[in-house]
This record gives structure tokens, C-alpha cells and sequence, in this order.
């Protein structure tokens, strides 16, 4: 299946993407999807780190890990945002 992907802000920088089209064996898990794209290692895998603070978006709605994503869905990284 394939699925839209978008980076934002520091996590976009460190990628060098905005976004891109991925093609997996489905059905997937948010979290199984940044699992595989940290997988790719570099600054993927600095960029998005289990560690590391990072919010997730699905389809645009604000989602955790377990959120299973299916067939022509968005998911979205990006970093914390503050204000101030």
C-alpha cells in the first residue's frame, strides 16, 4: 500500500524532505512506520528516534503510535511547537 509522509520544521531539515510517497506491506501502525524510517539510518534515524520528542499526525488529526494507517493515508512528523 502506499502512503503520504510529511516532515516539518527541524525533522524536515534533518531528513531533507518535505515529503515523500512510501510503498509498505500493510496494515501499519504509526509507530511501525517511523520504526521503518528510522531504520534507514543517518540522520533518519537521529530525526526521529524513539527518544526523541516528536509529535505524529494522522490524516491531519494529532495520533500516538498505535494508530493503524491504511491505504492512500497521511502521517506526519514533526516537533514539538512552543510559545512564548
Amino acid at each position: 500500500m502506499k502512503i503520504n509522509l510529511r516532515f516539518f520544521a527541524s525533522v524536515r531539515e534533518l531528513v531533507g524532505t518535505a515529503q515523500e510517497v512510501l510503498e509498505v506491506a500493510g496494515p501499519l501502525t504509526v509507530g511501525e512506520v517511523r520504526t521503518l524510517l528510522i531504520g534507514r539510518g543517518g540522520n533518519w534515524e537521529y530525526a526521529l528516534a524513539q527518544g526523541r520528542a516528536l509529535r505524529t499526525a494522522h490524516n491531519q488529526v494529532m495520533c500516538d503510535a498505535d494508530t493503524v494507517i491504511a491505504e492512500g493515508d497521511e502521517v506526519a512528523f514533526f516537533p514539538p511547537v512552543t510559545g512564548g
